[in-house]
């Protein structure tokens, strides 16, 4: 009895061995044949820091002694802090010293935006996901991003650095169209370009899918196509879209007209407002006039109504007439088109949330925050935003179009809702288009038949 127990326990350890060889290799294999996928952050998505030099001009005393320390109380000897997100600019006077580092400033005469002076921005970890993961490191649970997506796509085989990136970007800059000086961003297009290239290179050339949320989408919209149709076809596999905002969305508006604190309570919206509007892509996310009409009105006041037709008067009436030759100029001519790629897209895109679709004011105006007509949408962005390329490329024989709506799903819930991330995983895995479980499950089977014969 005891030598038939020694000889099941043989079997046992025997099999055993032969699913961990089994499954690591199967493992191995996946990797090495999925197609490199990079992730481009949305609208605050990633980490980004600063360093003050002698020309920053602090506008009050606390400003000026305030000098970001690390996470155990001591200076970076460089001088370089993470200015995103840090929760020491939720208090009250550091939150207006934090505004005026991040602010931004249009030059008319050299057309293009510019930090504020005395301070330096840069992007850490270009290329890899770091920076993606949490908005800050030392408090995971209240400032995860792209965390959970990351997680998923590991489990599937991906693989940081190997077939898995990362490209994050300075948020607060946009892009121009055509005739227009856009310094940071066209960098930010050419290192995206050349991490797209470098990752189909070390993956034997295999194209690359790209996974963008938010505004990450626009950016990846304009890079394909401003680069011909060859190079799409030879690097890119397939684009999918979370959550793009292709025609803008109302919340724009209300973060112009009144600040907008994310629904953090502690923060005055009134204080990051002259912040937020002087963002380069804020003003590329107002609501297109393409999609949202001239009879929809969308900002309404005692004396005026706005519609997507009115946002250069609407911006004169808030008080930010410097806003008015960018939008004009740089921004319209960006939204006029959707103009189609020609590389197969997915959008996967939360619904029936509530959005805001109309906002009221009273007589005491812009200072205060509006009631709020809601629609659909994500809660962030309108449904007929999220929806517009589906109507705009739907003649295009050349385009494929695939959409994706998860009820109930909100704007930033897409990167960690778990049915949302299924959805993504399926979109990825039919990309990929090997069943590789079925076939390591296959080969498992084989060895282990085989041992059981020869047992």
């Amino acid at each position: 009895m005891k030598r038939a127990d020694d000889k099941s326990a043989v079997i046992i350890a025997l099999i055993s061995t032969a699913l961990m060889f089994v499954l690591s290799a199967c493992t191995q294999a996946s990797s090495s044949r999925l197609h490199p996928l990079v992730l481009v952050p949305g609208n605050g998505g990633n980490q980004l820091e600063a360093r003050l030099t002698g020309d920053y001009k602090p506008s009050s005393i606390v400003c000026k002694r305030w000098r970001h320390p690390d996470h155990d109380g001591s200076l970076k000897s460089d001088g370089w802090y993470r200015i995103w997100f840090d929760p020491t600019v939720l208090v009250g006077p550091l939150t207006r010293c934090f505004a005026e580092r991040m602010m931004l400033y249009y030059d008319p005469v050299a057309d293009d935006y510019h930090n504020a002076a005395g301070v330096e921005t840069r992007v850490p970890h270009f290329g890899s996901t770091q920076s993606l993961l949490y908005l800050d490191p030392h408090l995971k649970h209240i400032t995860t991003y792209m965390a959970p997506l990351v997680e998923s796509l590991e489990k599937i085989g991906y693989v940081e650095g190997e077939t898995l990136f990362g490209a994050p970007y300075d948020f607060r800059y946009g892009l121009a169209g055509e005739g227009h000086r856009c310094d940071v961003g066209s960098k930010y297009l050419q290192d995206l370009k050349n991490l797209i290239e470098r990752a189909s290179n070390s993956n034997g050339g295999k194209p690359v899918i790209i996974l963008s949320h938010s505004l990450g989408g626009l950016f990846v919209h304009q890079l394909l196509i401003r680069n011909p149709s060859s190079w799409r076809q030879k690097f890119i596999k397939h684009f999918v879209a979370l959550s793009t905002p292709w025609r803008g969305t109302v919340q724009e508006m209300l973060t112009f007209a009144s600040g907008y604190a994310l629904g953090v309570p502690l923060v005055d919206p009134l204080l990051v407002r002259q912040e937020q509007r002087s963002s380069e892509s804020n003003l590329w996310l107002m609501p297109s006039p393409k999609s949202f009409g001239r009879s929809k009105p969308l900002v309404i006041t005692p004396n005026v109504t706005y519609t997507a037709h009115d946002i250069a008067e609407f911006l004169n009436d808030i008080g930010f007439s410097d806003g008015i030759r960018p939008y004009e100029t740089r921004i319209l001519p960006l939204t006029e088109r959707l103009i189609a790629p020609n590389v197969p897209v997915t959008c996967v895109v939360g619904a029936g949330v509530r959005t805001p679709e109309s906002l009221f004011y009273d007589v005491k105006g812009f200072d205060e925050q509006p009631s709020i007509v809601y629609g659909d949408g994500d809660g962030t962005v309108n449904m007929v935003s999220l929806l517009a390329v589906e109507s705009e490329w739907a003649g295009d024989e050349n385009q494929t179009v695939g959409v994706i709506k998860l009820n109930g799903v909100s704007h930033t819930a897409v990167l960690s809702d778990p049915n949302a991330l299924d959805q993504i995983l399926r979109v990825v895995c039919s990309v990929n288009s090997h069943d590789l479980i079925s076939k390591c499950n296959e080969k498992a089977s084989i060895r282990i038949n085989k041992l059981a014969q020869i047992s």
